[in-house]
């Protein structure tokens, strides 16, 4: 949490209003009723009107002292609270006591139905003396985005517990729910997430390189791809160029918001584009621990964001609050804008990462013809989510009715189109995958893995 608010920046809502407690429908029923009968039948009527009058009063200063109690406590909180989707988490106010008296409140929040909390109220005790007194308040954020927290409401009892005060508070509380990596992130490849790339296990690079480094003199066994001819022709004698591998490239993640993404990645599961966006804070998360520089571009019927690659915690962090409150979109990708854009404003060579939905055939018609230009000068990926029921006639449970064999029959076409989509696509030099519910992550970075390993980057 940061950026806390001053004690003063909690102001009231609505005035102090007191209804009856308990006690004091207790208090009217076993003595105001027997006086007021006492009275009206004339035995002992000056006593009891006495009586009446002196309860009533001691009534009336118990239900302005429970006006005076509420009217000296403020609440403040801070101005930004980060949180993360399904992990449980605490809300923190400070509540403020201008007198200083010891008393106990009972508090509700007024949040955001996506919030689950273990209860609806808490009884929060402020101790005799104490200016200040800190609650948590226990929750758990069930969708990613970002809400606010406006008011709260308390709750006190009147000294002589007739009457209870209630009141509310208003609060200025931005709160921000990132996407959860914790569930993912434990299953990802110990190699990319937490060590770097160099330590005990060696690991084999395929491959010379592609930075130049040195000119040297000619070995026996380099080959003639490897010699300087210029140089040869200025010396007199046989030159080799030397390269090195590439220890900071640049990796692009190129999220689809559109239509097909707001379906559901199976029966009772999350969004396409909830999955797809915890794989890519997965996958710049992974490129941070290789050294690599990670961008990010969102686009649906137009580009929405573009960020540019570069490393650090603090450009992570901008990559995620780019990502936190994107939503599906219900237009049509824009292959051409978004490729036209990348070529223009990406110079250097890049992996290019895209996470899209291709098992539309115009949507695959498109996307195959825009990303031949941009694959000349970029290693280029191609992502979906694996549809439930694409997989080949057979391999599942045998049907047992005929509405089973139609669905068979479907899932079969299905995941025969998509199998020529990946030929037509690794023809033109762009590898495919279909990313399996709850492995979307792993599967990514391991495709990172071994691009890097080989040297195609």
């Amino acid at each position: 949490m940061r950026g806390s608010r001053e004690p003063g920046a909690g102001t009231r809502e609505a005035g102090v209003r007191v209804v009856p407690g308990a006690s004091l429908l207790v208090l009217a029923a076993l003595v105001v009723a027997p006086l007021l009968t006492f009275a009206y039948a004339g035995f002992g009527a000056p006593e009891s009107i006495l009586a009446l009058a002196g309860l009533c009063a001691a009534v009336a200063m118990d239900a302005a002292a429970a006006r005076k109690d509420l009217r000296a406590v403020r609440v403040s909180g801070a101005e930004l609270i980060r949180l993360w989707k399904d992990r449980d988490d605490a809300i923190e106010l400070t509540f403020h006591s201008a007198d200083r008296k010891g008393r106990t409140l009972r508090l509700a929040l007024d949040l955001p139905d996506q919030f689950v909390s273990p209860s609806s109220d808490l009884l929060i005790t402020l101790p005799v003396g104490a200016e200040n007194a800190r609650v948590e308040w226990k929750t758990t954020p069930r969708k990613r985005g970002k809400y606010f927290l406006n008011r709260c409401a308390i709750e006190n009892r009147s000294p002589l517990r007739l009457w209870n005060g209630r009141t509310s508070l208003a609060l200025d509380v931005e709160i921000r729910v990132y996407p959860n990596l914790a569930s993912e992130q434990k299953n990802a490849p110990d190699l990319f997430l937490r060590r770097p790339q160099m330590g005990i296990r060696l690991h084999r690079q395929i491959g010379k390189g592609r930075e130049f480094e040195k000119l040297r003199e000619y070995v026996a066994g380099d080959g003639f791809d490897e010699i300087d001819w210029k140089a040869t022709a200025r010396r007199g004698h046989p030159i080799t160029r030397v390269f090195q591998v590439e220890r900071t490239q640049e990796v692009y993640i190129v999220l689809d918001s559109s239509r097909l993404t707001a379906r559901p990645v199976a029966a009772g599961d999350s969004s396409i584009l909830e999955r797809n966006i915890t794989a890519s804070l997965l996958l710049a998360l992974a490129a941070e621990r290789r050294g690599d520089l990670f961008g990010l571009v969102t686009f649906s019927d137009r580009v929405h964001g573009f960020v540019r690659a570069r490393g650090g915690k603090t450009h992570y962090g901008a990559c995620r609050e780019t990502l936190y409150t994107l939503e599906p979109r219900i237009v049509t990708p824009d292959f051409d804008e978004v490729c036209t854009m990348l070529r223009l404003q990406l110079r250097r060579r890049a992996l290019i990462v895209f996470l899209t939905e291709l098992d539309d055939p115009v949507l695959a018609e498109s996307f195959a013809k825009n990303v031949d230009l941009l694959r000349r000068r970029h290693v280029v990926i191609a992502a979906m989510a694996r549809p439930p029921a694409a997989q080949p006639l057979f391999s599942g449970k045998p049907p047992e009715n005929a509405d089973d064999v139609y669905r068979d029959l479907a899932g079969h076409l299905l995941w025969n189109k998509l199998r020529e989509l990946g030929k037509q696509l690794e023809h033109l030099g762009v590898r495919f995958a279909m990313l399996d519910p709850g492995k979307a992550g792993v599967q990514l970075t391991s495709l990172y893995a071994d691009i890097k390993q080989r040297q195609l980057l």
